[in-house]
């Protein structure tokens, strides 16, 4: 065969081969996410699960995380349109019964993650002792619902102390420094205190409260974002749903790699602490509490604090605020 015959040969093997051999898929392009969060274990445990898994990736998703402080800062953000969704705490059962913003996952409930800190040594020792004393915690937060709810048990009203708000950080450096004698907290801040002021007395946490009080923390995602982007969703939820189920089976494993890749500042001790105040469960429970209402009832219970707290005019119901169905659908295949 000469060099002509070689290469009218080789072309038409080559066009041959082309047209047998079946074409290759070109990679499926990721959906980028913008996701505010809060970085506490409550609220981002799932969320680096997830990362550590690959499960984004492979639901086909891109997010680009972005911290906040509190979860008003998380909801102005979205309401500003810098991010598409968010992961935070109590407040998600406040700024969607104001109309903005639609709840589509419960991340968790906070059992015991908020407490109440005193100082004897400046004259509280027991509940009773708070009135007319100044109690710091930051307002509309997971620590502020919880606190209400300890002074109506207990037959006050905010009326009956002194109320400061402030920013967690400056209310917990308020009590160490001696400024005020009490704090409504929640978790990982006691660390400070316990370590900052061994004489500091925890009255009592959330715990008490439970399931009457219980608190979810949960996903929200911006009205406009969730109007177009109900398949998005789906697949955050089933990225979701992989990373909770390794927190379920394999939870000492789980608590180690958020220990070692993204809370690497904090000792196991206290992530294992903080994971012990809260409630996660597994998806067939999750799925019921979906389905028999239990979401939304806790949801409503936060919701009628904000409305009557901070005066929320026809306060959207949870019942409308929260859509259980894509987490319903995703967990019925």
């Amino acid at each position: 065969m000469d060099r002509r015959e070689f290469i009218v040969s080789a072309s038409a093997a080559a066009a041959t081969s082309a047209i047998a051999a079946p074409a290759v898929a070109a990679p499926m392009a990721k959906t980028k996410l913008r996701i505010g969060y809060l970085h506490t274990v409550a609220v981002d445990e799932q969320i680096w699960l997830a990362d550590h898994l690959g499960a984004w990736a492979r639901n086909g998703l891109d997010p680009q995380f972005k911290e906040y402080k509190t979860g008003i800062e998380l909801f102005n953000a979205m309401g500003a349109g810098d991010i598409d969704m968010l992961a935070t705490g109590a407040v998600v059962s406040n700024f969607p019964a104001r109309g903005q913003g639609k709840m589509f996952l419960a991340n968790s409930i906070e059992y015991a993650t908020a407490q109440l800190w005193v100082r004897e040594d400046m004259g509280v020792r027991q509940f009773a002792d708070l009135r007319g004393k100044r109690v710091a915690t930051t307002a509309g937060t997971t620590a502020h619902v919880f606190l209400d709810n300890a002074l109506r048990e207990n037959k006050m009203t905010a009326a009956d102390i002194d109320l400061a708000g402030m920013p967690m950080p400056q209310a917990v450096d308020a009590f160490i420094t001696g400024n005020v004698p009490a704090v409504a907290l929640w978790v990982p801040f006691n660390i400070a205190v316990r370590e900052k002021v061994p004489q500091a007395k925890m009255l009592l946490d959330a715990g008490v409260f439970y399931p009457s009080a219980a608190v979810v923390d949960g996903w929200a995602a911006s009205n406009t974002y969730y109007a177009a982007n109900k398949p998005v969703l789906a697949r955050v939820v089933r990225a979701w749903i992989e990373a909770n189920d390794m927190l379920m089976a394999r939870t000492n494993e789980a608590l180690g790699i958020l220990h070692d890749k993204y809370y690497p500042q904090v000792p196991l001790r206290d992530i294992k602490e903080q994971f012990g105040a809260m409630r996660v469960f597994p998806t067939a429970v999750w799925r019921r509490l979906y389905s028999n209402g239990t979401i939304v009832e806790w949801l409503q219970q936060v919701t009628d604090f904000y409305a009557r707290v901070t005066k929320i005019a026809n306060p959207v119901p949870a019942a409308q605020y929260f859509d259980p169905s894509i987490f319903l659908s995703v967990t019925k295949d």
